[in-house]
């Protein structure tokens, strides 16, 4: 099944990590085979992992961008979701941690991505009162 990208004026993808950004118009690819593809919005610099959610969405980021790298980064990953795991008590975002944890595992890395968003909005809902 052919997934449809459509692009903004300027906006940036990666696309088996290669970045593509379009031109001054709206455009629409078709991706008609597997590919690893993340809009601008979901992707990361590391200087912006500076939440522990955050640092969690960074190697699973990577790993879902570059499966060859993915053993590299499985320990960091491992890492950080622990220490998430230990800070938290709230039940739910302990099970997302847990079927996160899995997606890892099987490496459906997007899926794993998914469900960080998840664990981000999470955190920033339990931030908002921070200053």
């Amino acid at each position: 099944m052919a997934l449809k990208l459509t692009l903004k004026p300027g906006e940036r993808a990666a696309v088996n990590g290669a970045v593509i950004v379009n031109g001054e118009r709206r455009a629409s690819l078709v991706i008609e085979n597997q590919a690893s593809i993340l809009r601008e919005s979901d992707i990361m610099q590391a200087e912006e992992a500076t939440t522990p959610a955050r640092r969690i969405y960074f190697p699973v980021m990577l790993m879902y961008l570059d499966p060859d790298i993915a053993e590299k980064v499985r320990a960091d990953f491992e890492t950080r979701l622990m220490e998430f795991i230990s800070a938290v008590i709230d039940p739910e975002a302990l099970a997302t941690c847990a079927r996160m944890a899995a997606d890892v595992a099987n490496e459906d890395f997007y899926k794993a991505l998914q469900k960080c968003r998840l664990l981000m909005d999470f955190e920033e809902s339990r931030l908002a009162h921070v200053v």
